[in-house]
């Protein structure tokens, strides 16, 4: 798919503005700019340029084009998104606002699943082909690629996701893009695009493999593996055991295939050699997906 789109769907609103959206057809537009229109409860919502989001609609759509695997990530212009989506309660009643919830007297009987600008990907979208353990972890945005297996420590933020199919027991924060046949180990950390003003957008390449509690801040090219409980980030000054222990910043090795990362656990070093062999996921795991 590609722009223009028109979107139509429902819309749930109070006097304050949209709670939210389920949009179920989309079409080539004829409009000349961005926009929407409302009758009832019927939205029909336009995308023509790619521009910084501006209202809650357009939020939405963009939102359900990349869980609808139209685009992937990092594909659509979602600036301004957190100052225009409001935070709410998502409950087992739909969408309410935070001061609803504080005045109502039967509070008891909502469960309440979140208080996010987000809700849960799957009470909108749910792509085929993938397994989700808990699907609070996976925000609306998230893009899931076909054989994709979420664990229920596994986590995907919005505009952040995996080719397929991949196994995620580890988070993959905002911007970043996991490519087929990688494995995020258990309480393994991607760096994303959010916190600390970080503008590196971070990929994971294809058979690569996380360990547990590892994360990373550079780009991971193919067949690349870092070890359980180590985190390189940009700064980290690496040994290079192929190359007679020359030293530099992870950066330099950025988008590198064919790479081990791993700490001496005699000398403390964080080093890094060559691979010989390649990562294979259990397709055991993914097959009935």
């Amino acid at each position: 798919m590609k722009l223009p789109i028109q979107a139509e769907g429902v819309a749930l609103y109070d006097e304050k503005g949209f709670l939210s959206i389920n949009y179920h057809s989309f079409s080539e537009s004829n409009n000349q700019t961005n926009g929407h229109s409302l009758e009832g409860d019927v939205i029909t919502t336009h995308l023509i340029k790619d521009e910084p989001i501006l209202d809650i609609p357009t939020a939405w759509l963009k939102l359900y084009l990349l869980s609808l695997r139209h685009f992937q990530p990092n594909q659509l212009n979602l600036d301004n998104i957190f100052s225009v989506l409001p935070n709410l309660a998502w409950t087992d009643k739909g969408p309410k606002r935070i001061e609803v919830l504080k005045s109502a007297s039967d509070l008891n009987n909502y469960r309440v699943y979140s208080i996010d600008k987000f809700p849960p990907m799957t009470d909108y979208v749910v792509p085929e082909g993938v397994r989700i353990a808990d699907c609070s972890r996976v925000r609306l945005g998230a893009y899931l690629g076909k054989g994709t297996t979420i664990m229920h420590e596994g986590f995907v933020n919005y505009n952040a996701g995996t080719e397929g199919p991949n196994m995620v027991e580890g988070r993959i924060s905002a911007g970043v893009f996991v490519k087929k046949n990688s494995d995020l180990g258990g309480g393994s950390s991607t760096m994303g695009t959010l916190s600390g003003g970080n503008k590196e957008i971070i990929t994971v390449g294809e058979n690569c493999l996380l360990g547990a509690n590892s994360g990373i801040g550079i780009s991971l090219g193919d067949n690349c593996t870092v070890e359980a409980g180590l985190y390189v980030t940009a700064g980290t000054k690496i040994t290079l055991l192929n190359e007679n222990d020359k030293i530099v910043k992870a950066l330099e090795l950025n988008g590198k295939s064919n790479m081990l990362y791993f700490r001496d656990s005699v000398s403390g070093k964080v080093c890094a050699k060559n691979k010989e062999d390649e990562f294979k996921l259990n397709k055991a795991l993914h097959e009935n997906n």
